[in-house]
C-alpha cells in the first residue's frame, strides 16, 4: 500500500511549554476542538478541524523556537481574519496586524504565547 498525500505538508507539530494553557489558547483563537491524546509516549493535543472531520496536527510538550524563528504554521480561522487577530491578542498572542491578501485568501502573521510563528488564514469565498 502506498501513501499519496494531497499536499506536500501532511502534518504539523507545534511545541508548547504548557499543554493545558496552549489548548486553551488555540481553542479560543481558532475555535478548534483540541483532544488530549495520551496513547503515545508523551501526551499531545490533537487539532481537529470542521467538527472533527480531520486532524492535521497536534500540540506537544516541547521547546518552541524563540521569537517566531521557527517554521510558520498557517491555520484556518473562522470568520474574518481581523476577528481572529482580536481573539489572538485577547488570548495572549501577538501579531503585527497587517492583513495580506493573496488569491487563495487573506492572512496575518502572528505568534502564540510560546513564540511559535503562526499564520491566521481566512480562505477566499
Amino acid at each position: 500500500m502506498s501513501f499519496t498525500p494531497p499536499s506536500a505538508v501532511v502534518w504539523a507539530e507545534i511545541p508548547v511549554t504548557d499543554l493545558d494553557k496552549a489548548m486553551t489558547f488555540y481553542s479560543a483563537v481558532f475555535g478548534y476542538t483540541l483532544t488530549l491524546n495520551d496513547t503515545g509516549p508523551n501526551p499531545i493535543a490533537d487539532i481537529s478541524y470542521q467538527g472533527g472531520a480531520g486532524v492535521s496536527g497536534h500540540l506537544y510538550p516541547g521547546t518552541p523556537a524563540t521569537n517566531g524563528a521557527g517554521p510558520t504554521v498557517h491555520l484556518a480561522v473562522s470568520g474574518p481574519v481581523e476577528e481572529a487577530i482580536e481573539r489572538l491578542r485577547a488570548a495572549g498572542g501577538e501579531t503585527n496586524g497587517v492583513v495580506i491578501e493573496i488569491p487563495p485568501g487573506r492572512f496575518a502573521y502572528a505568534t502564540d504565547p510560546d513564540g511559535n510563528s503562526l499564520g491566521l488564514f481566512q480562505p477566499a469565498t
